[in-house]
């Protein structure tokens, strides 16, 4: 019989502490605990949420942005690592499945960042590691594009669980490829953008694209969105002298979550940081599939056939040749082929 999970999700407000890690790492900490005590069973980081977010990018040149890029490189994280360590033992002891964004940098380039989402099981294990596939628009000159390797939905006690990492929630394919694999619980992480165009509504435009993921697939999704600090915006004033102005705009981060019909459940957040709980019951997903489930009764795969390349992207790929020693001989020896004979 289908036993269909009830459980509270919890999706952070909230900003990092600026470029410091394991300060963030701490409050992350925090947080994860203080979601468990008041009842939660996931909860939900924003993108990029340890360490920071490159605002630089957007309001100022390459050259100038470069040394921040040299920041945030060296406050980057690798995995596995010691800090991703804290984040699994923070999940297990508090019994709680993380959903945290990462800057990560590349284990084979100090030069090369990915925008990541983790994603971690309440006893502390790594469920999957996603790098987001594109970087949008001023963000390219930041982080690589990602690869399709984490695009997994995770079988947990919370229900089918998959993760995309801001603009890629527009991404139709990407979504599709996790809805495709059963998700039901859905996680998508922004940043506040103040820096939008004038009349782009960054906290409209996010509650858009969590409500059409939700309504299209008749899931659940938490949205977990930054805020912009004091912090940040005194650390950016020293790049241009108008940055207080352009990073104070108002309505840039929303968070919540979206029920399977599209609205939104609970009241969510706008701007302000805090934590946003919601209670969710995945038996609510069924009667909308009723109607419409585009990756079941409602589809055409006789007319629709996507294919989804999931390696993972490496810089080289190494191939050791066999190799054997002859008793006191230094020299090596071919191993025998199969089918030959010794003289």
């Amino acid at each position: 019989m289908l036993k269909l999970p009830k459980f509270v999700a919890a999706a952070v407000q909230g900003a990092p502490v600026f470029l410091d890690t394991p300060a963030t790492i701490e409050k992350a900490v925090s947080l994860i605990r203080e979601a468990r005590a008041n009842g939660a069973d996931l909860i939900a980081f924003p993108e990029v949420f340890i360490p920071a977010y490159p605002y630089w990018s957007w309001i100022t040149d390459p050259v100038t942005g470069g040394a921040w890029f040299d920041k945030l490189a060296r406050a980057a994280i690798v995995e596995p690592g010691p800090e991703v360590e804290i984040l699994r033992s923070a999940a297990r002891e508090a019994g709680i499945h993380v959903v945290i964004g990462i800057k990560e940098r590349s284990a084979s380039s100090i030069g090369t960042l990915y925008n990541t989402l983790l994603t971690i099981g309440p006893d502390g294990t790594l469920l999957g590691k996603h790098r987001k596939l594109m970087p949008t628009w001023a963000e390219k000159l930041t982080w690589a594009p990602g690869d399709g390797a984490g695009l997994k939905v995770h079988d947990t006690a919370i229900g089918p669980l998959g993760a995309l990492a801001c603009g890629e929630n527009t991404n139709t394919l990407a979504r599709f490829t996790l809805l495709a694999q059963g998700e039901l619980v859905h996680v998508a992480s922004y940043i506040s953008l103040p820096v939008a165009p004038p009349d782009y509504d960054m906290a409209e435009a996010i509650k858009l694209r969590a409500m059409a993921h939700s309504f299209e697939g008749k899931v659940f999704t938490i949205v977990s969105c930054s805020t912009v600090s004091e912090e940040i915006i005194a650390a950016m004033e020293g790049v241009v002298p108008d940055a207080r102005a352009r990073l104070q705009r108002k309505s840039s981060a929303f968070s919540g979550v979206i029920g399977p019909d599209g609205r939104v459940v609970g009241e969510p957040l706008i701007d302000e940081e805090g934590i946003v709980y919601a209670e969710i019951d995945l038996g609510r997903c069924i009667q909308p599939k009723q109607m419409h489930d585009i990756v079941g009764h409602y589809n055409r795969f006789d007319v629709f056939d996507l294919r989804v390349n999931r390696r993972r992207l490496e810089p080289i790929s190494l191939t050791e040749r066999a190799q054997t020693f002859d008793g006191d001989d230094a020299g090596l020896i071919e191993p025998a082929q199969p089918g030959a004979h010794s003289a």
